[in-house]
C-alpha cells in the first residue's frame, strides 16, 4: 500500500473525520468505570478494524504497526486458545479465547487508524484530562465522603468507580503517566510536581498495594530520565517530587487509619517469617503456593485460561484457609497466572512478546520512542512481574491492558511531522 493509497484509512474509509477514532479510543477509557459500558465503543472500533480488513485485505499490512500489533495479539492470545483443548472447565476457557479474538480487529483499528502525531496529542491530552478529573474526584471524596461515584463505604477511596469496585488505585497507578507526560508537555516540570504530587494522594489513599508500587516505578521512570538527559534542574523537581511523595504518604499515615494498617501490615515483609509473609501479602501465600502446584501438574498448556477458581481445590493443600471462603479466583500475580493457566507455553509466548516490543521500541526513532513512551512506561509498570496484579485474561483488565499496547504500538508508529 502506497502513501497516496494509506490516507483515506486514515479515517477508515469511512466518512468520518480524523478526530473519530481519537473519540471512539478514548470513550474507551472513559467508561471503563461504568460496568461493562466500555465494550461498546471497544465494539465500534472492533467492528471499524473488521471494515478496514475487508475493504484492504493484504494492503493494511503494509501500514505501519499492523503487523506488530497482530504479532502481540497473537503472543497473549496462543496461550489462551493452546490452554483450552484439555482445560478443566471448557466452556469457560473456550468462552475467553473466543471473546479474546476482539482485540485483534481492536489492535488493527488503533493501528491503522491512529496515524499522525496530531491524533496523538488529541488522544494524550483528553486521556489526560479524564484521568485529571478522576484525581479531582478522588480528593473531594477524600475530603468530604462524597464522588461521582456515589458516596466512600469501603474502608478505602473509590471515586468514580465506586464502592463496589475498588479499582480506583489500580488503574490511576497505570495511567499516571500519560497524566505526568501531558503534564509536563502542557505546564512544564512544575505539572508534572503538581500532578505527582495530587496523583500520589489519592493512590495511597485508594489502599490497593499493587497500585502504590506501580505509581512507585512510574515515578522512578520519570525520576531517571533526567539523570539520562544531563537536565539538573528537571533532576532537582524529581527530587522535591519524591520528597513530596514521601511527604503525602506521611500525612496519610497520620490522618488515614486504613491506610496506617496496610502500609504497617506491608512492613512485616521484612520479618522473615512465613507467617509474617502471608500477612503482608493479605494471605495470598496459600493462593500462589496452589498455583505454583497446578503449574507443575499441568506443565504445558496449564489448565486453562480463567480456570484457576475451578480447579483451586483439586491443588491446595487441606488446611488452605481460601478452601473455607469458597477458593480463590485468579493467582493474583502475573507469572503465576500465566504458569498456572497457560503453563511453559504461555510464560514462552508472553516473554517472547516483551523482547519483539523491546525491539520494536529500539528500532524506532527518538522522536516514536518520545511518544510512545508514556503508554510504554505504563505497561512496564503495570506487568512489573515483583507485583501483585489483577487477572490479565479476565475482561476488564484484559480491555484495559489491551487498550494501553494497542496506542503504544501506534504510537511508535505514527507519520513523522516535518520539521518547522
Amino acid at each position: 500500500m502506497n502513501a497516496e493509497r494509506a490516507r483515506p484509512i486514515l479515517a477508515g474509509g469511512l466518512p468520518w473525520p480524523a478526530l473519530a477514532p481519537v473519540l471512539l479510543l478514548w470513550s474507551v477509557l472513559a467508561l471503563l468505570p461504568v460496568g461493562r459500558a466500555s465494550e461498546l465503543p471497544l465494539l465500534a472500533a472492533t467492528v471499524w478494524g473488521l471494515v478496514l480488513c475487508w475493504r484492504e485485505g493484504r494492503g493494511l499490512l503494509e501500514l505501519p504497526g499492523v503487523r506488530l500489533a497482530l504479532l502481540a495479539f497473537a503472543g497473549y492470545w496462543l496461550p489462551a486458545l493452546v490452554s483450552a483443548f484439555d482445560a478443566v472447565e471448557p466452556v469457560r476457557t473456550w468462552t475467553q479465547v473466543a471473546a479474546q479474538l476482539r482485540f485483534a480487529p481492536f489492535a488493527l483499528f488503533v493501528a491503522a487508524t491512529l496515524r499522525s502525531a496530531a491524533q496523538w496529542r488529541w488522544l494524550l491530552a483528553a486521556s489526560a484530562v479524564l484521568v485529571a478529573v478522576w484525581v479531582l474526584d478522588g480528593w473531594l471524596q477524600a475530603l468530604t465522603g462524597a464522588s461521582l461515584g456515589g458516596p466512600m463505604t469501603s474502608d478505602r477511596l473509590s471515586g468514580v468507580f465506586g464502592a463496589d469496585n475498588l479499582k480506583l488505585g489500580g488503574v490511576l497507578a497505570a495511567l499516571s503517566p500519560l497524566l505526568l507526560a501531558w503534564a509536563q508537555r502542557r505546564f512544564g516540570l512544575a505539572g508534572v510536581f503538581v500532578a505527582g504530587v495530587l496523583l500520589a494522594g489519592v493512590i495511597l489513599l485508594a489502599g490497593a498495594r499493587a497500585a502504590w508500587l506501580v505509581y512507585l516505578l512510574v515515578l522512578a521512570g520519570f525520576c531517571i530520565r533526567p539523570f539520562a538527559g544531563g537536565n539538573g534542574r528537571a533532576v532537582a523537581v524529581a527530587g522535591l517530587l519524591l520528597v513530596a511523595v514521601a511527604g503525602v504518604g506521611l500525612a496519610a499515615y497520620q490522618l488515614s487509619p486504613s491506610f496506617a494498617e496496610r502500609l504497617d501490615r506491608t512492613l512485616h515483609l521484612g520479618r522473615g517469617s512465613a507467617g509474617d509473609l502471608d500477612h503482608a501479602l493479605a494471605g495470598r501465600l496459600p493462593i500462589w503456593r496452589t498455583a505454583a502446584a497446578m503449574a507443575q501438574a499441568h506443565p504445558v498448556n496449564g489448565v486453562g485460561v480463567r480456570g484457576f477458581r475451578h480447579a483451586y481445590a483439586d491443588h491446595a493443600r487441606p488446611d488452605d484457609p481460601w478452601l473455607a471462603q469458597g477458593v480463590a479466583l485468579h493467582p493474583h500475580q502475573l507469572l503465576l497466572e500465566l504458569a498456572s493457566e497457560t503453563g511453559l507455553f504461555g510464560l514462552l509466548c508472553w516473554a517472547a512478546t516483551g523482547l519483539l516490543l523491546l525491539a520494536a521500541g529500539r528500532r524506532a526513532s527518538p522522536a516514536a520512542r518520545a511518544r510512545g513512551w508514556p503508554p510504554a512506561l505504563a505497561l512496564f509498570a503495570m506487568t512489573f512481574p515483583f507485583n501483585t496484579h489483577y487477572a490479565f485474561y479476565s475482561s476488564w483488565w484484559g480491555l484495559f491492558f489491551w487498550w494501553l499496547l494497542a496506542v503504544a504500538i501506534a504510537a511508535l508508529h505514527l507519520r513523522e511531522e516535518p520539521a518547522r
